[in-house]
């Protein structure tokens, strides 16, 4: 029960990694909101939650609109008084290069990535600063740490949300708030075979090709909310401004 009593926000919680950490979570004790656009995978999250006797609400948001950010923090904080962590989890992938990125695209990955963090930490900070305690957990990526191929709006918006991070912690720490980042490889959720498709590679094939990193697999969203459960505890009590990085070792090879 490590976050026995406490309020998480998540966004992007209707599937893979946001799901695993709001079951998590929530099995850990916190009261639970998340965000999505997904109405039905959204509540089907919600129902488990409520179901195994935790609290839990949705909240359909879209993080590239400042007024719908803004709305599911005060939602969650009329739900529940407070808001003690936030997981800025929502993204989207397409894989380009400069020369084949759209601008759209490139649009669509930077506000959802980048632009969408800040709007959410943006409207959590006051709250935080309130309480004089709180936790920003932004999920960033592997390739947020070096490059990628055919990854150009991706790599720029999680290379962002990795110097977002270590600034907001700069900023926030003195008043007892802690910001921190999660880097995941290659992880089991709908956005992998995704990948493979608009690559127009077969699956397997997509599957070998993670093959040659050291733990020769790809991750599960469990043990990338495991990660992110660390980081909202107290274990992580001395931990902020840093770059956590669950990839099996690929950026290591």
């Amino acid at each position: 029960m490590r976050l026995q009593n406490k309020v998480a926000l998540i966004t992007g919680g209707t599937s893979g990694i946001g799901e695993a950490t709001a079951l998590l979570f929530a099995k850990e004790g916190a009261k639970i909101a998340i965000t999505g656009r997904h109405e039905k995978r959204g509540h089907g999250v919600t129902a488990q939650i409520l179901e195994a006797g935790g609290q839990a609400i949705f909240l359909r948001t879209d993080v590239r609109k400042a007024d719908e950010c803004r709305r599911a923090v005060e939602e969650t904080v009329a739900s529940f008084k407070r808001v003690d962590v936030l997981f800025n989890n929502a993204g989207v992938f397409y894989p380009h290069t400069a020369l084949d990125c759209t601008e759209e695209e490139w649009d669509l990955q930077i506000d959802i990535n980048l632009k969408g963090t800040f709007l959410m930490s943006k409207f959590v900070l006051p709250r935080m600063i309130e309480q004089r305690s709180g936790v920003i957990i932004n999920n960033s990526s592997g390739w947020g740490m070096v490059g990628g191929d055919a990854a150009v709006a991706y790599c720029a918006s999680k290379g962002g949300v990795v110097l977002l991070t270590k600034a907001m912690a700069i900023d926030h720490g003195g008043r007892g708030i802690r910001v921190n980042c999660i880097c995941p490889g290659d992880v089991d959720t709908p956005m992998l075979p995704e990948d493979a498709r608009m690559r127009g590679q077969k699956w397997d094939d997509y599957l070998a090709g993670c093959s040659n990193r050291p733990l020769r697999r790809i991750g599960t969203p469990e043990e990338i909310a495991k990660a992110a459960l660390f980081l909202a505890s107290d274990d992580s009590s001395f931990m902020t401004g840093a770059a956590l990085v669950v990839d099996g070792g690929g950026t290591a090879d």
